[in-house]
């Protein structure tokens, strides 16, 4: 125990930018090495189009140049030409038939960042969001994890919602500070909020409402998710396993935090997230 600990902590010691991608490092690293190699490829991928889609200082039809460039290396990698940046991941994607589909989903939901701010979006189009930006990588991630198809397509819409919708209660000040608000219109009509500016419907006393809905919306897809995950082998689901506990208790304390301004950030605490992490490493 004490050794499994201390190379837990050791992995704690990589760099990291953020709460968000220490989680996902530190996950990744339990991976038998193909599976971590590959899984790396798509997180960097994932990292470099979202980069591009939050540069908001940036040119709007530059950003889109950057991205549709992206789309064209995609697209040579699936044509048996992948650029030199994209080597390591054409072989990912090929040892694990990683779908090409799933690559320009993650394109397009960038996309739907950098063509205009998204604010207040009709529920149609959030879930279009949360499919092309999160529920796109859980389809690469678990055809890397070796769940079976159906399980693991089901997997990947749920748990992909879960974690985004997680994001999107965690990040209401930081998307409002770029103009953005993913809050579904409908949530907001229903709780007498008429407006769609980020700054002054986060700032109504009537958040708390809007956001308990998105919050019962995003448990259930948590619940839903480990009914899948407990029907599968335990270990193809131990990394997906550790980021929806980490994610959920992100959640939870989210709620007990409340909703009005100010609001303070939540984090997983390092110790904490090590503690889950001990827990899904070992078979």
């Amino acid at each position: 125990m004490r050794d499994q600990l201390a190379a837990t902590e050791a992995l704690a010691k990589a760099p990291t930018a953020s709460v968000a991608r220490s989680s996902f490092y530190l996950a990744m690293r339990i991976l038998p090495r193909l599976q971590r190699e590959a899984m790396f490829e798509v997180y960097s991928f994932c990292r470099a189009v979202d980069d591009i889609a939050d540069d908001t200082a940036g040119p709007r039809p530059d950003r889109l140049n950057r991205l549709q460039s992206w789309r064209r290396d995609v697209t040579a990698l699936y044509a048996g030409a992948p650029p030199p940046n994209l080597l390591a991941l054409a072989r990912a994607a090929q040892a694990f038939d990683l779908q090409q589909e799933d690559f320009f989903a993650i394109i397009d939901g960038m996309e739907m960042d950098v063509v205009s701010d998204i604010r207040a979006p009709d529920l149609a189009t959030l879930d279009l969001y949360c499919d092309r930006v999160a529920c796109a990588v859980g389809r690469l991630s678990v055809r890397i994890f070796g769940i079976k198809r159906a399980a693991g397509m089901a997997l990947a819409d749920l748990l992909g919602r879960a974690l985004q919708l997680t994001n999107i209660l965690r990040d209401l000040d930081e998307d409002s500070a770029m103009g953005r608000l993913y809050l579904p219109r409908e949530t907001l009509c229903e709780s007498g909020i008429q407006i769609t500016e980020p700054a002054s419907v986060l700032s109504d006393v009537r958040i708390g409402k809007v956001c308990a809905v998105l919050v019962r919306r995003t448990q259930g897809y948590f619940d839903e998710a480990n009914v899948i995950m407990s029907r599968c082998p335990r270990r193809t689901v131990r990394t997906p396993k550790i980021m929806a506990e980490a994610y959920l208790k992100i959640l939870n304390d989210l709620v007990a935090r409340g909703w009005l301004p100010p609001r303070e950030r939540v984090r997983v605490g390092r110790w904490y997230f090590l503690w889950i992490l001990l827990r899904h490493a070992v078979l």
